[in-house]
């Protein structure tokens, strides 16, 4: 039996069983990053399999696969066959099954199950949408999980959302870092355009590395922390790459991250940056879900108007670790004057696809943060110094 969950794990755990008894087959669950949402997948797994039904685990990246087998083993779940294209632990016959939605989307075939959940599903794939459309699935419970369950149109596939706790409630009773944001840079993005609700890529990787930003990113670092456990957020692999080579260039070990990156040499750069050998990993695409690094300093070169992608990345610095009291994120990027603290932004519902649906009070976001005059450092407005 999993063990040792935390008080709001068990109480979600009760709700979603109550609302699947009651009738609810499309689900979701938000909860922080950190809260520990494969845990809770994994009692929801051992329930089901418990009681001689299988369950179907849906992870949206390659990565993901063999990350969630170690924690459901470790959590003494053995019974698991993998689908992912020459994967070694593929075995149709065990009632548990970790699915790449690549695999499963490029197969065309649903494995049969029970129930199924869905990781991170603020990605939804085309796979996904047929699997929650189909009329052989529509008496099947598909729970989905997510720290930002806020995709437009989402709410078209699942009817329900609950809510685990908020960020806030996990920093007060000390299951996430407390954290203290430094507005280190200010960059001019007059000249960005905006596509699909995101700054342009490119117009913002040229505006990211223009004057002095780069060396502003090391000049601030060395101030503000100096230490080892960095992850940087860069915009695209020039960015990040000008990033590492201005470190490197500076005395500073640092690695480099990107969607390419094999996964040998990704397991070589987790184990370098725990044991020091690389003080920063610079990064983009890779690093900003499914990642439980001990991250002391995030550094936000990454300017964003999402604030889905905001949370995601800030949320790699708030999980707890021995010895560490807060989390530092020196934000190069002005996102958090943009968009708030993360403790900030929350939704109770979720999105339809209909632009006319007005926010109501709970939803409107406290006032943005403030400046410090003395240090810089990111306050409530309401607090003087």
């Amino acid at each position: 039996m999993i063990s040792d969950l935390r008080p709001y794990q068990a109480d979600a755990l009760t709700a979603i069983r109550d609302s699947v008894r009651g009738g609810v087959r499309r689900l979701i669950v938000q909860a922080p990053t950190g809260a520990g949402k494969t845990k809770l997948a994994a009692a929801i797994v051992e329930g089901a399999v418990s009681k001689g039904r299988s369950c179907a685990f849906v992870v949206p990246a390659i990565a993901l696969v063999d990350q969630t087998v170690e924690s459901f083993w470790s959590e003494g779940i053995r019974q698991i066959g993998v689908i992912q294209a020459n994967h070694g632990m593929t075995n149709w016959s065990m009632p548990v099954q970790v699915c790449s939605i690549q695999t499963i989307q490029s197969r065309g075939v649903f494995p049969k199950a029970d129930t199924v959940i869905f990781d991170e599903v603020h990605r939804l794939f085309d796979a996904h949408k047929r699997w929650l459309e189909d009329p052989e699935w529509q008496h099947v419970p598909i729970i989905g999980l997510s720290a930002t369950p806020w995709s437009k149109g989402l709410g078209k596939y699942f009817e329900s959302l609950l809510t685990v706790a908020s960020t806030s409630d996990l920093i007060e009773q000390g299951h996430l870092s407390k954290f203290r944001v430094f507005a280190t840079g200010h960059p001019d993005l007059s000249q960005v355009k905006t596509v699909a609700g995101d700054y342009h890529e490119g117009d913002l990787s040229q505006a990211m590395q223009e004057g002095t930003l780069t060396a502003d990113i090391i000049k601030t670092w060395k101030e503000k922390w100096g230490k080892g456990k960095t992850l940087c957020f860069a915009v695209d692999k020039a960015h990040a790459k000008s990033i590492q080579e201005r470190f490197e260039y500076a005395g500073v070990p640092c690695g480099y991250q990107d969607a390419e990156t094999p996964p040998d040499e990704r397991r070589d750069i987790k184990r370098k940056f725990h044991n020091g050998e690389y003080q920063v990993v610079s990064n983009i695409q890779t690093l900003t879900t499914g990642v439980d690094w001990d991250v002391r300093c995030l550094i936000l070169a990454r300017p964003t108007r999402s604030e889905m992608l905001y949370v995601q990345i800030i949320g790699r610095a708030l999980r707890t670790a021995a010895g560490k009291e807060e989390a530092l994120i020196l934000d190069h990027s002005d996102t958090t004057h943009r968009l708030g603290f993360v403790t900030d932004i929350f939704h109770d519902h979720l999105n339809d696809g209909n632009p006319q649906r007005k926010v109501d009070a709970k939803e409107r976001k406290a006032p943005l943060p403030k400046e410090c005059e003395k240090c810089t450092m990111l306050k409530p407005p309401s607090t003087k110094i």
